[in-house]
């Protein structure tokens, strides 16, 4: 119908482009929240993380002074080793506290909470452990007076931490909360609305479409019962419309398409009459050309040239009858297999003993590929001899002819003779196949049409088109055997 211009596409396109956008940004709205969620989810995954971390630092800081409370009161180093492990817990959590720090407040009580956990274990090791050991009694009750100090001021950091985490956390709650209520608020109304307008769309291609497509269906269904007097009302603005005159005219020329037929079944009723006329002529001019050549031998002078032409002109006769004969008579008799590159190489052969290849066989006629096609072997023989004949004459002394030989997958083949003439123009191609047409000085003008009919009549077809070595290329196609064809070879 080439470029969107009808009414109908127009209004049908922006209808949907409305409703798709609708949905478009219905669909966007919808994602851009949840990614919002997403985001607050991850973000609240992660102060939820800190939190844990910031609770497990208090445990591991209340181990690594219950460790030091039993060092006093067992009075030996018998949890020196759990001194040690519980205070290397502390400094990996306060690593890692410091690693998710999100501002210089956080990184500070990180950085104090390092620092007082290092004076508890320089004061564990330097101070208390040996008082321990050397039982004085006054240095220990001091040691563990400082250590109580820097443990307190430990558990306030991570309390204030702990608690500012769970402020976050509530934050953030609150915050995905609140996106996923509007979220489902927008999003309902959005899909709502469209779906509201889809359905005010389908109205509308109700009425301007699916009313007008039933008149159309309903002329079609008249058309197919055979009623070419059908015309379908084009009082349609849009496409509709157009495509109703199109039927219109498409009628108009299946009236005229059922007229030529008819004539041309009257033609083909005066063909077969002419055929029979022809066959009773045929002995008549054998007759002829016999008592002809049998005065040409006792003729002299200028009889004997009269009598050439009277031999001429009945010999051209008789080729006409005889193309007038095959014409009518493309039937099919039993098929068979045909090697084709045999066949064509067969046919060459022949033409070159009959000199009908130029003077001393000048043109060059070439064979390639392989193929086999199921056939009435005499006659695939005159389709492919008369091929090959006619390209040989349009490339002329010292041209070049090529036959290509080609199979399908299916078993279906081709053969295309090409040659090295001048080509031929696009009104000839058009007529080549018409009976007594021919660009050539003499001739019937029956050879292709003879040899487009048996082709049809093996299921098959000529084509012409312009070839590889610059003049026309003739192509025979014949179909894939049946499957009786194939289990019988």
């Amino acid at each position: 119908m080439g470029p969107v211009s009808g009414t109908t596409t127009r209004r049908v396109l922006l209808a949907f482009g409305a409703l798709v956008a609708l949905f478009a940004a219905a669909s966007g709205y919808a994602l851009g929240r949840l990614s919002d969620i997403h985001e607050g989810t991850h973000a609240l995954r992660e102060v939820g993380g800190r939190a844990r971390e910031a609770r497990e630092l208090a445990t591991a800081v209340r181990d690594q002074y219950a460790h030091l409370a039993h060092t006093i009161i067992l009075g030996n180093d018998s949890h020196r080793r759990f001194h040690a492990e519980a205070r290397a817990r502390v400094e990996a959590l306060t690593r890692r506290l410091a690693e998710h720090a999100r501002d210089a407040d956080e990184r500070a009580a990180v950085a104090d909470i390092q620092a007082s956990g290092d004076a508890l274990d320089t004061l564990y090791r330097d101070t208390l452990l040996p008082a321990v050991m050397a039982k004085d009694a006054a240095a220990v009750e001091a040691a563990h007076g400082r250590a109580l100090e820097w443990v307190s001021r430990i558990q306030a950091r991570v309390d204030a931490l702990t608690a500012g985490s769970d402020a976050s956390m509530a934050a953030f709650e609150s915050h995905v909360g609140t996106v996923e209520r509007d979220s489902f608020r927008w999003a309902l109304l959005l899909l709502g609305g469209a779906t509201l307008f889809a359905a005010g769309v389908g109205v509308y291609i109700g009425n301007s479409v699916a009313r007008p497509v039933a008149r159309l269906s309903e002329g079609a269904a008249r058309l197919a019962r055979g009623d070419l007097d059908v015309r379908i009302p084009e009082d349609d603005p849009g496409e509709v419309g157009q495509l109703a005159a199109q039927l219109n005219r498409m009628t108009g020329a299946l009236r005229e398409h059922q007229a030529r037929l008819v004539q041309h079944e009257k033609l083909v009723g005066i063909g077969r009459l002419a055929a029979g006329v022809a066959h009773e002529i045929n002995n008549p001019l054998g007759v002829i050309l016999g008592y002809v050549r049998l005065l040409q031998r006792r003729a002299e002078g200028a009889l004997a040239e009269d009598l050439r032409v009277v031999e001429e002109e009945a010999v051209r006769c008789q080729d006409i009858v005889e193309g007038l004969l095959d014409l009518a008579r493309p039937g099919r008799g039993p098929l068979e297999p045909v090697a084709l590159r045999d066949a064509c190489e067969e046919v060459v052969l022949r033409l070159r003993e009959a000199t009908r290849l130029g003077p001393q066989g000048s043109v060059s006629v070439e064979v390639h590929g392989q193929g086999t096609a199921w056939a009435q072997a005499p006659r695939l023989r005159q389709v492919l001899l008369n091929l090959v004949k006619n390209a040989a004459e349009a490339a002329g002394e010292g041209g070049r002819v090529e036959v290509r030989i080609a199979a399908d997958a299916d078993g279906a083949s081709r053969v295309a003779v090409s040659d090295s003439g001048p080509g031929m123009s696009s009104e000839a191609r058009a007529r080549l196949f018409e009976p007594f047409f021919t660009t050539k000085p003499s001739g019937t003008g029956l050879g292709l049409a003879v040899s487009q009919a048996i082709a049809e009549a093996h299921g098959g077809r000529i084509d012409v088109d312009a070839g590889p070595l610059g003049g026309a290329r003739f192509t025979l196609s014949l179909p894939a055997p049946s499957r009786e064809q194939e289990a019988a070879a």
